[in-house]
């Protein structure tokens, strides 16, 4: 699965694997892909340094990315406490009632939230990145677009290529405009923040949109049929999320969860407001209903929905709450019925590829095999 894009990071695949584990990026640099560190959960920069430098020294010296959520324009002097104050009491008691009506616990007595979505705030992603540029990363992707003009330049600087994330060619246009290196095209069907136009109609509007930058293909690719059908569209690689969440590599920190993942189907998942504020799709559960659910108070624009339910999704997740446990994942997760090692997920792939590469020479006269 070589293309122009795989040669220039000298990477044997072009699949691109996003993962918030940095086991599980570097068992896919390890295993001939692209692993990509999220950095989203890490509000202190000394845990991304512990996790970066686990994730280099098991890279075997070979390259990796990282993916920050920054918006492309700054608010000044807006803190964490300031956003906090916004949330509007209904809201806390909305989700004082959930709780109480599903018996969820309180945390233990000086136990905080371990989940807690800031790395969206300015100061905390500019952290993440002075942390990066002391590793030798060769991808800084932006969940929210196109980065800052002076974080472009400063991976530049660093001969750092930078992604952006787009759900539209209008989207795609903009970050190549910014001086953006590659787009990733990510569709509908993918896991977490995604928009609304499916990836087969997606990756050729935004390869012609932006052409000659090189395109990853995102959204409902679990297979190498599906990978090859990506670069089939003219994305040079294809950037995947959720297929690694059941692996062997991935600490979900939760047997319960991790069943519901292997257990769900294609149309198990919700694009819903209900984790961050902005449309993620997520496993469908009794958290998502009663946020979607006309009747209650709605989701608050991000980021106040995510400080909102930090403490509640961290009190759900350490106590296994089933009708509440979930987690954002796409439409693919009706292909992980199994764990299996990150390696054995990258030959499945690069098998399916060629399987797939070789029925299109057939049909096109060019193979009697």
């Amino acid at each position: 699965m070589e293309t122009e894009l795989s040669r220039q990071l000298g990477i044997e695949h072009a699949i691109f694997g996003f993962t918030p584990f940095p086991e599980v990026a570097a068992a896919i640099t390890r295993a001939g892909g692209f692993g990509v560190l999220g950095a989203v959960r890490y509000t202190d920069p000394d845990d991304l340094e512990r996790d970066l430098d686990l994730l280099h020294r098991h890279a075997d010296g070979k390259p990796y990315g990282l993916d920050v959520v920054m918006p492309a324009k700054k608010v000044e002097g807006v803190t964490e406490a300031d956003v906090e104050a916004m949330i509007p009491e209904g809201h806390r008691g909305f989700v004082r009632d959930l709780l109480t009506r599903h018996g969820v616990p309180e945390l233990a007595e000086g136990e905080t939230s371990g989940w807690r979505i800031t790395g969206w705030m300015e100061e905390v992603a500019r952290g993440q990145l002075d942390v990066a540029f002391d590793y030798p990363v060769k991808l800084l992707a932006n969940a929210l677009g196109s980065p800052p003009a002076d974080v472009i330049a400063r991976a530049h600087g660093h001969g750092v290529l930078v992604a952006a994330l787009a759900g539209s060619a209008r989207h795609a246009r903009h970050h190549a405009e910014a001086g953006i290196d590659v787009v990733v095209a990510q569709g509908y069907e993918a896991g977490g923040h995604t928009g609304e136009i499916g990836t087969m109609v997606l990756v050729p509007e935004v390869v012609e949109a932006v052409a000659p930058l090189p395109v990853l293909a995102a959204g409902g690719i679990g297979s190498g049929e599906q990978a090859a059908a990506g670069l089939a569209l003219g994305a040079q690689g294809v950037w995947l999320g959720s297929l690694w969440l059941t692996t062997e590599e991935a600490d979900l920190h939760s047997e319960a969860l991790t069943a519901k993942l292997l257990a769900a189907g294609s149309g198990d998942t919700v694009r819903s407001r209900a984790l961050t504020g902005k449309p993620a799709r997520q496993l469908r559960t009794e958290w998502t209903n009663a946020w979607d659910d006309p009747a209650g108070p709605g989701a608050l624009p991000m980021p106040l929905q995510g400080l909102l339910v930090a403490e509640a999704v961290s009190r759900i997740q350490t106590y296994e709450v089933g009708a509440l446990l979930g987690t954002p994942v796409g439409q693919i997760v009706g292909r992980m019925t199994g764990r299996r090692s990150v390696r054995a997920v990258v030959d499945d792939l690069t098998r399916g590829f060629e399987r797939a590469v070789t029925r299109m020479n057939r049909i096109a006269g060019r193979s009697d095999t």
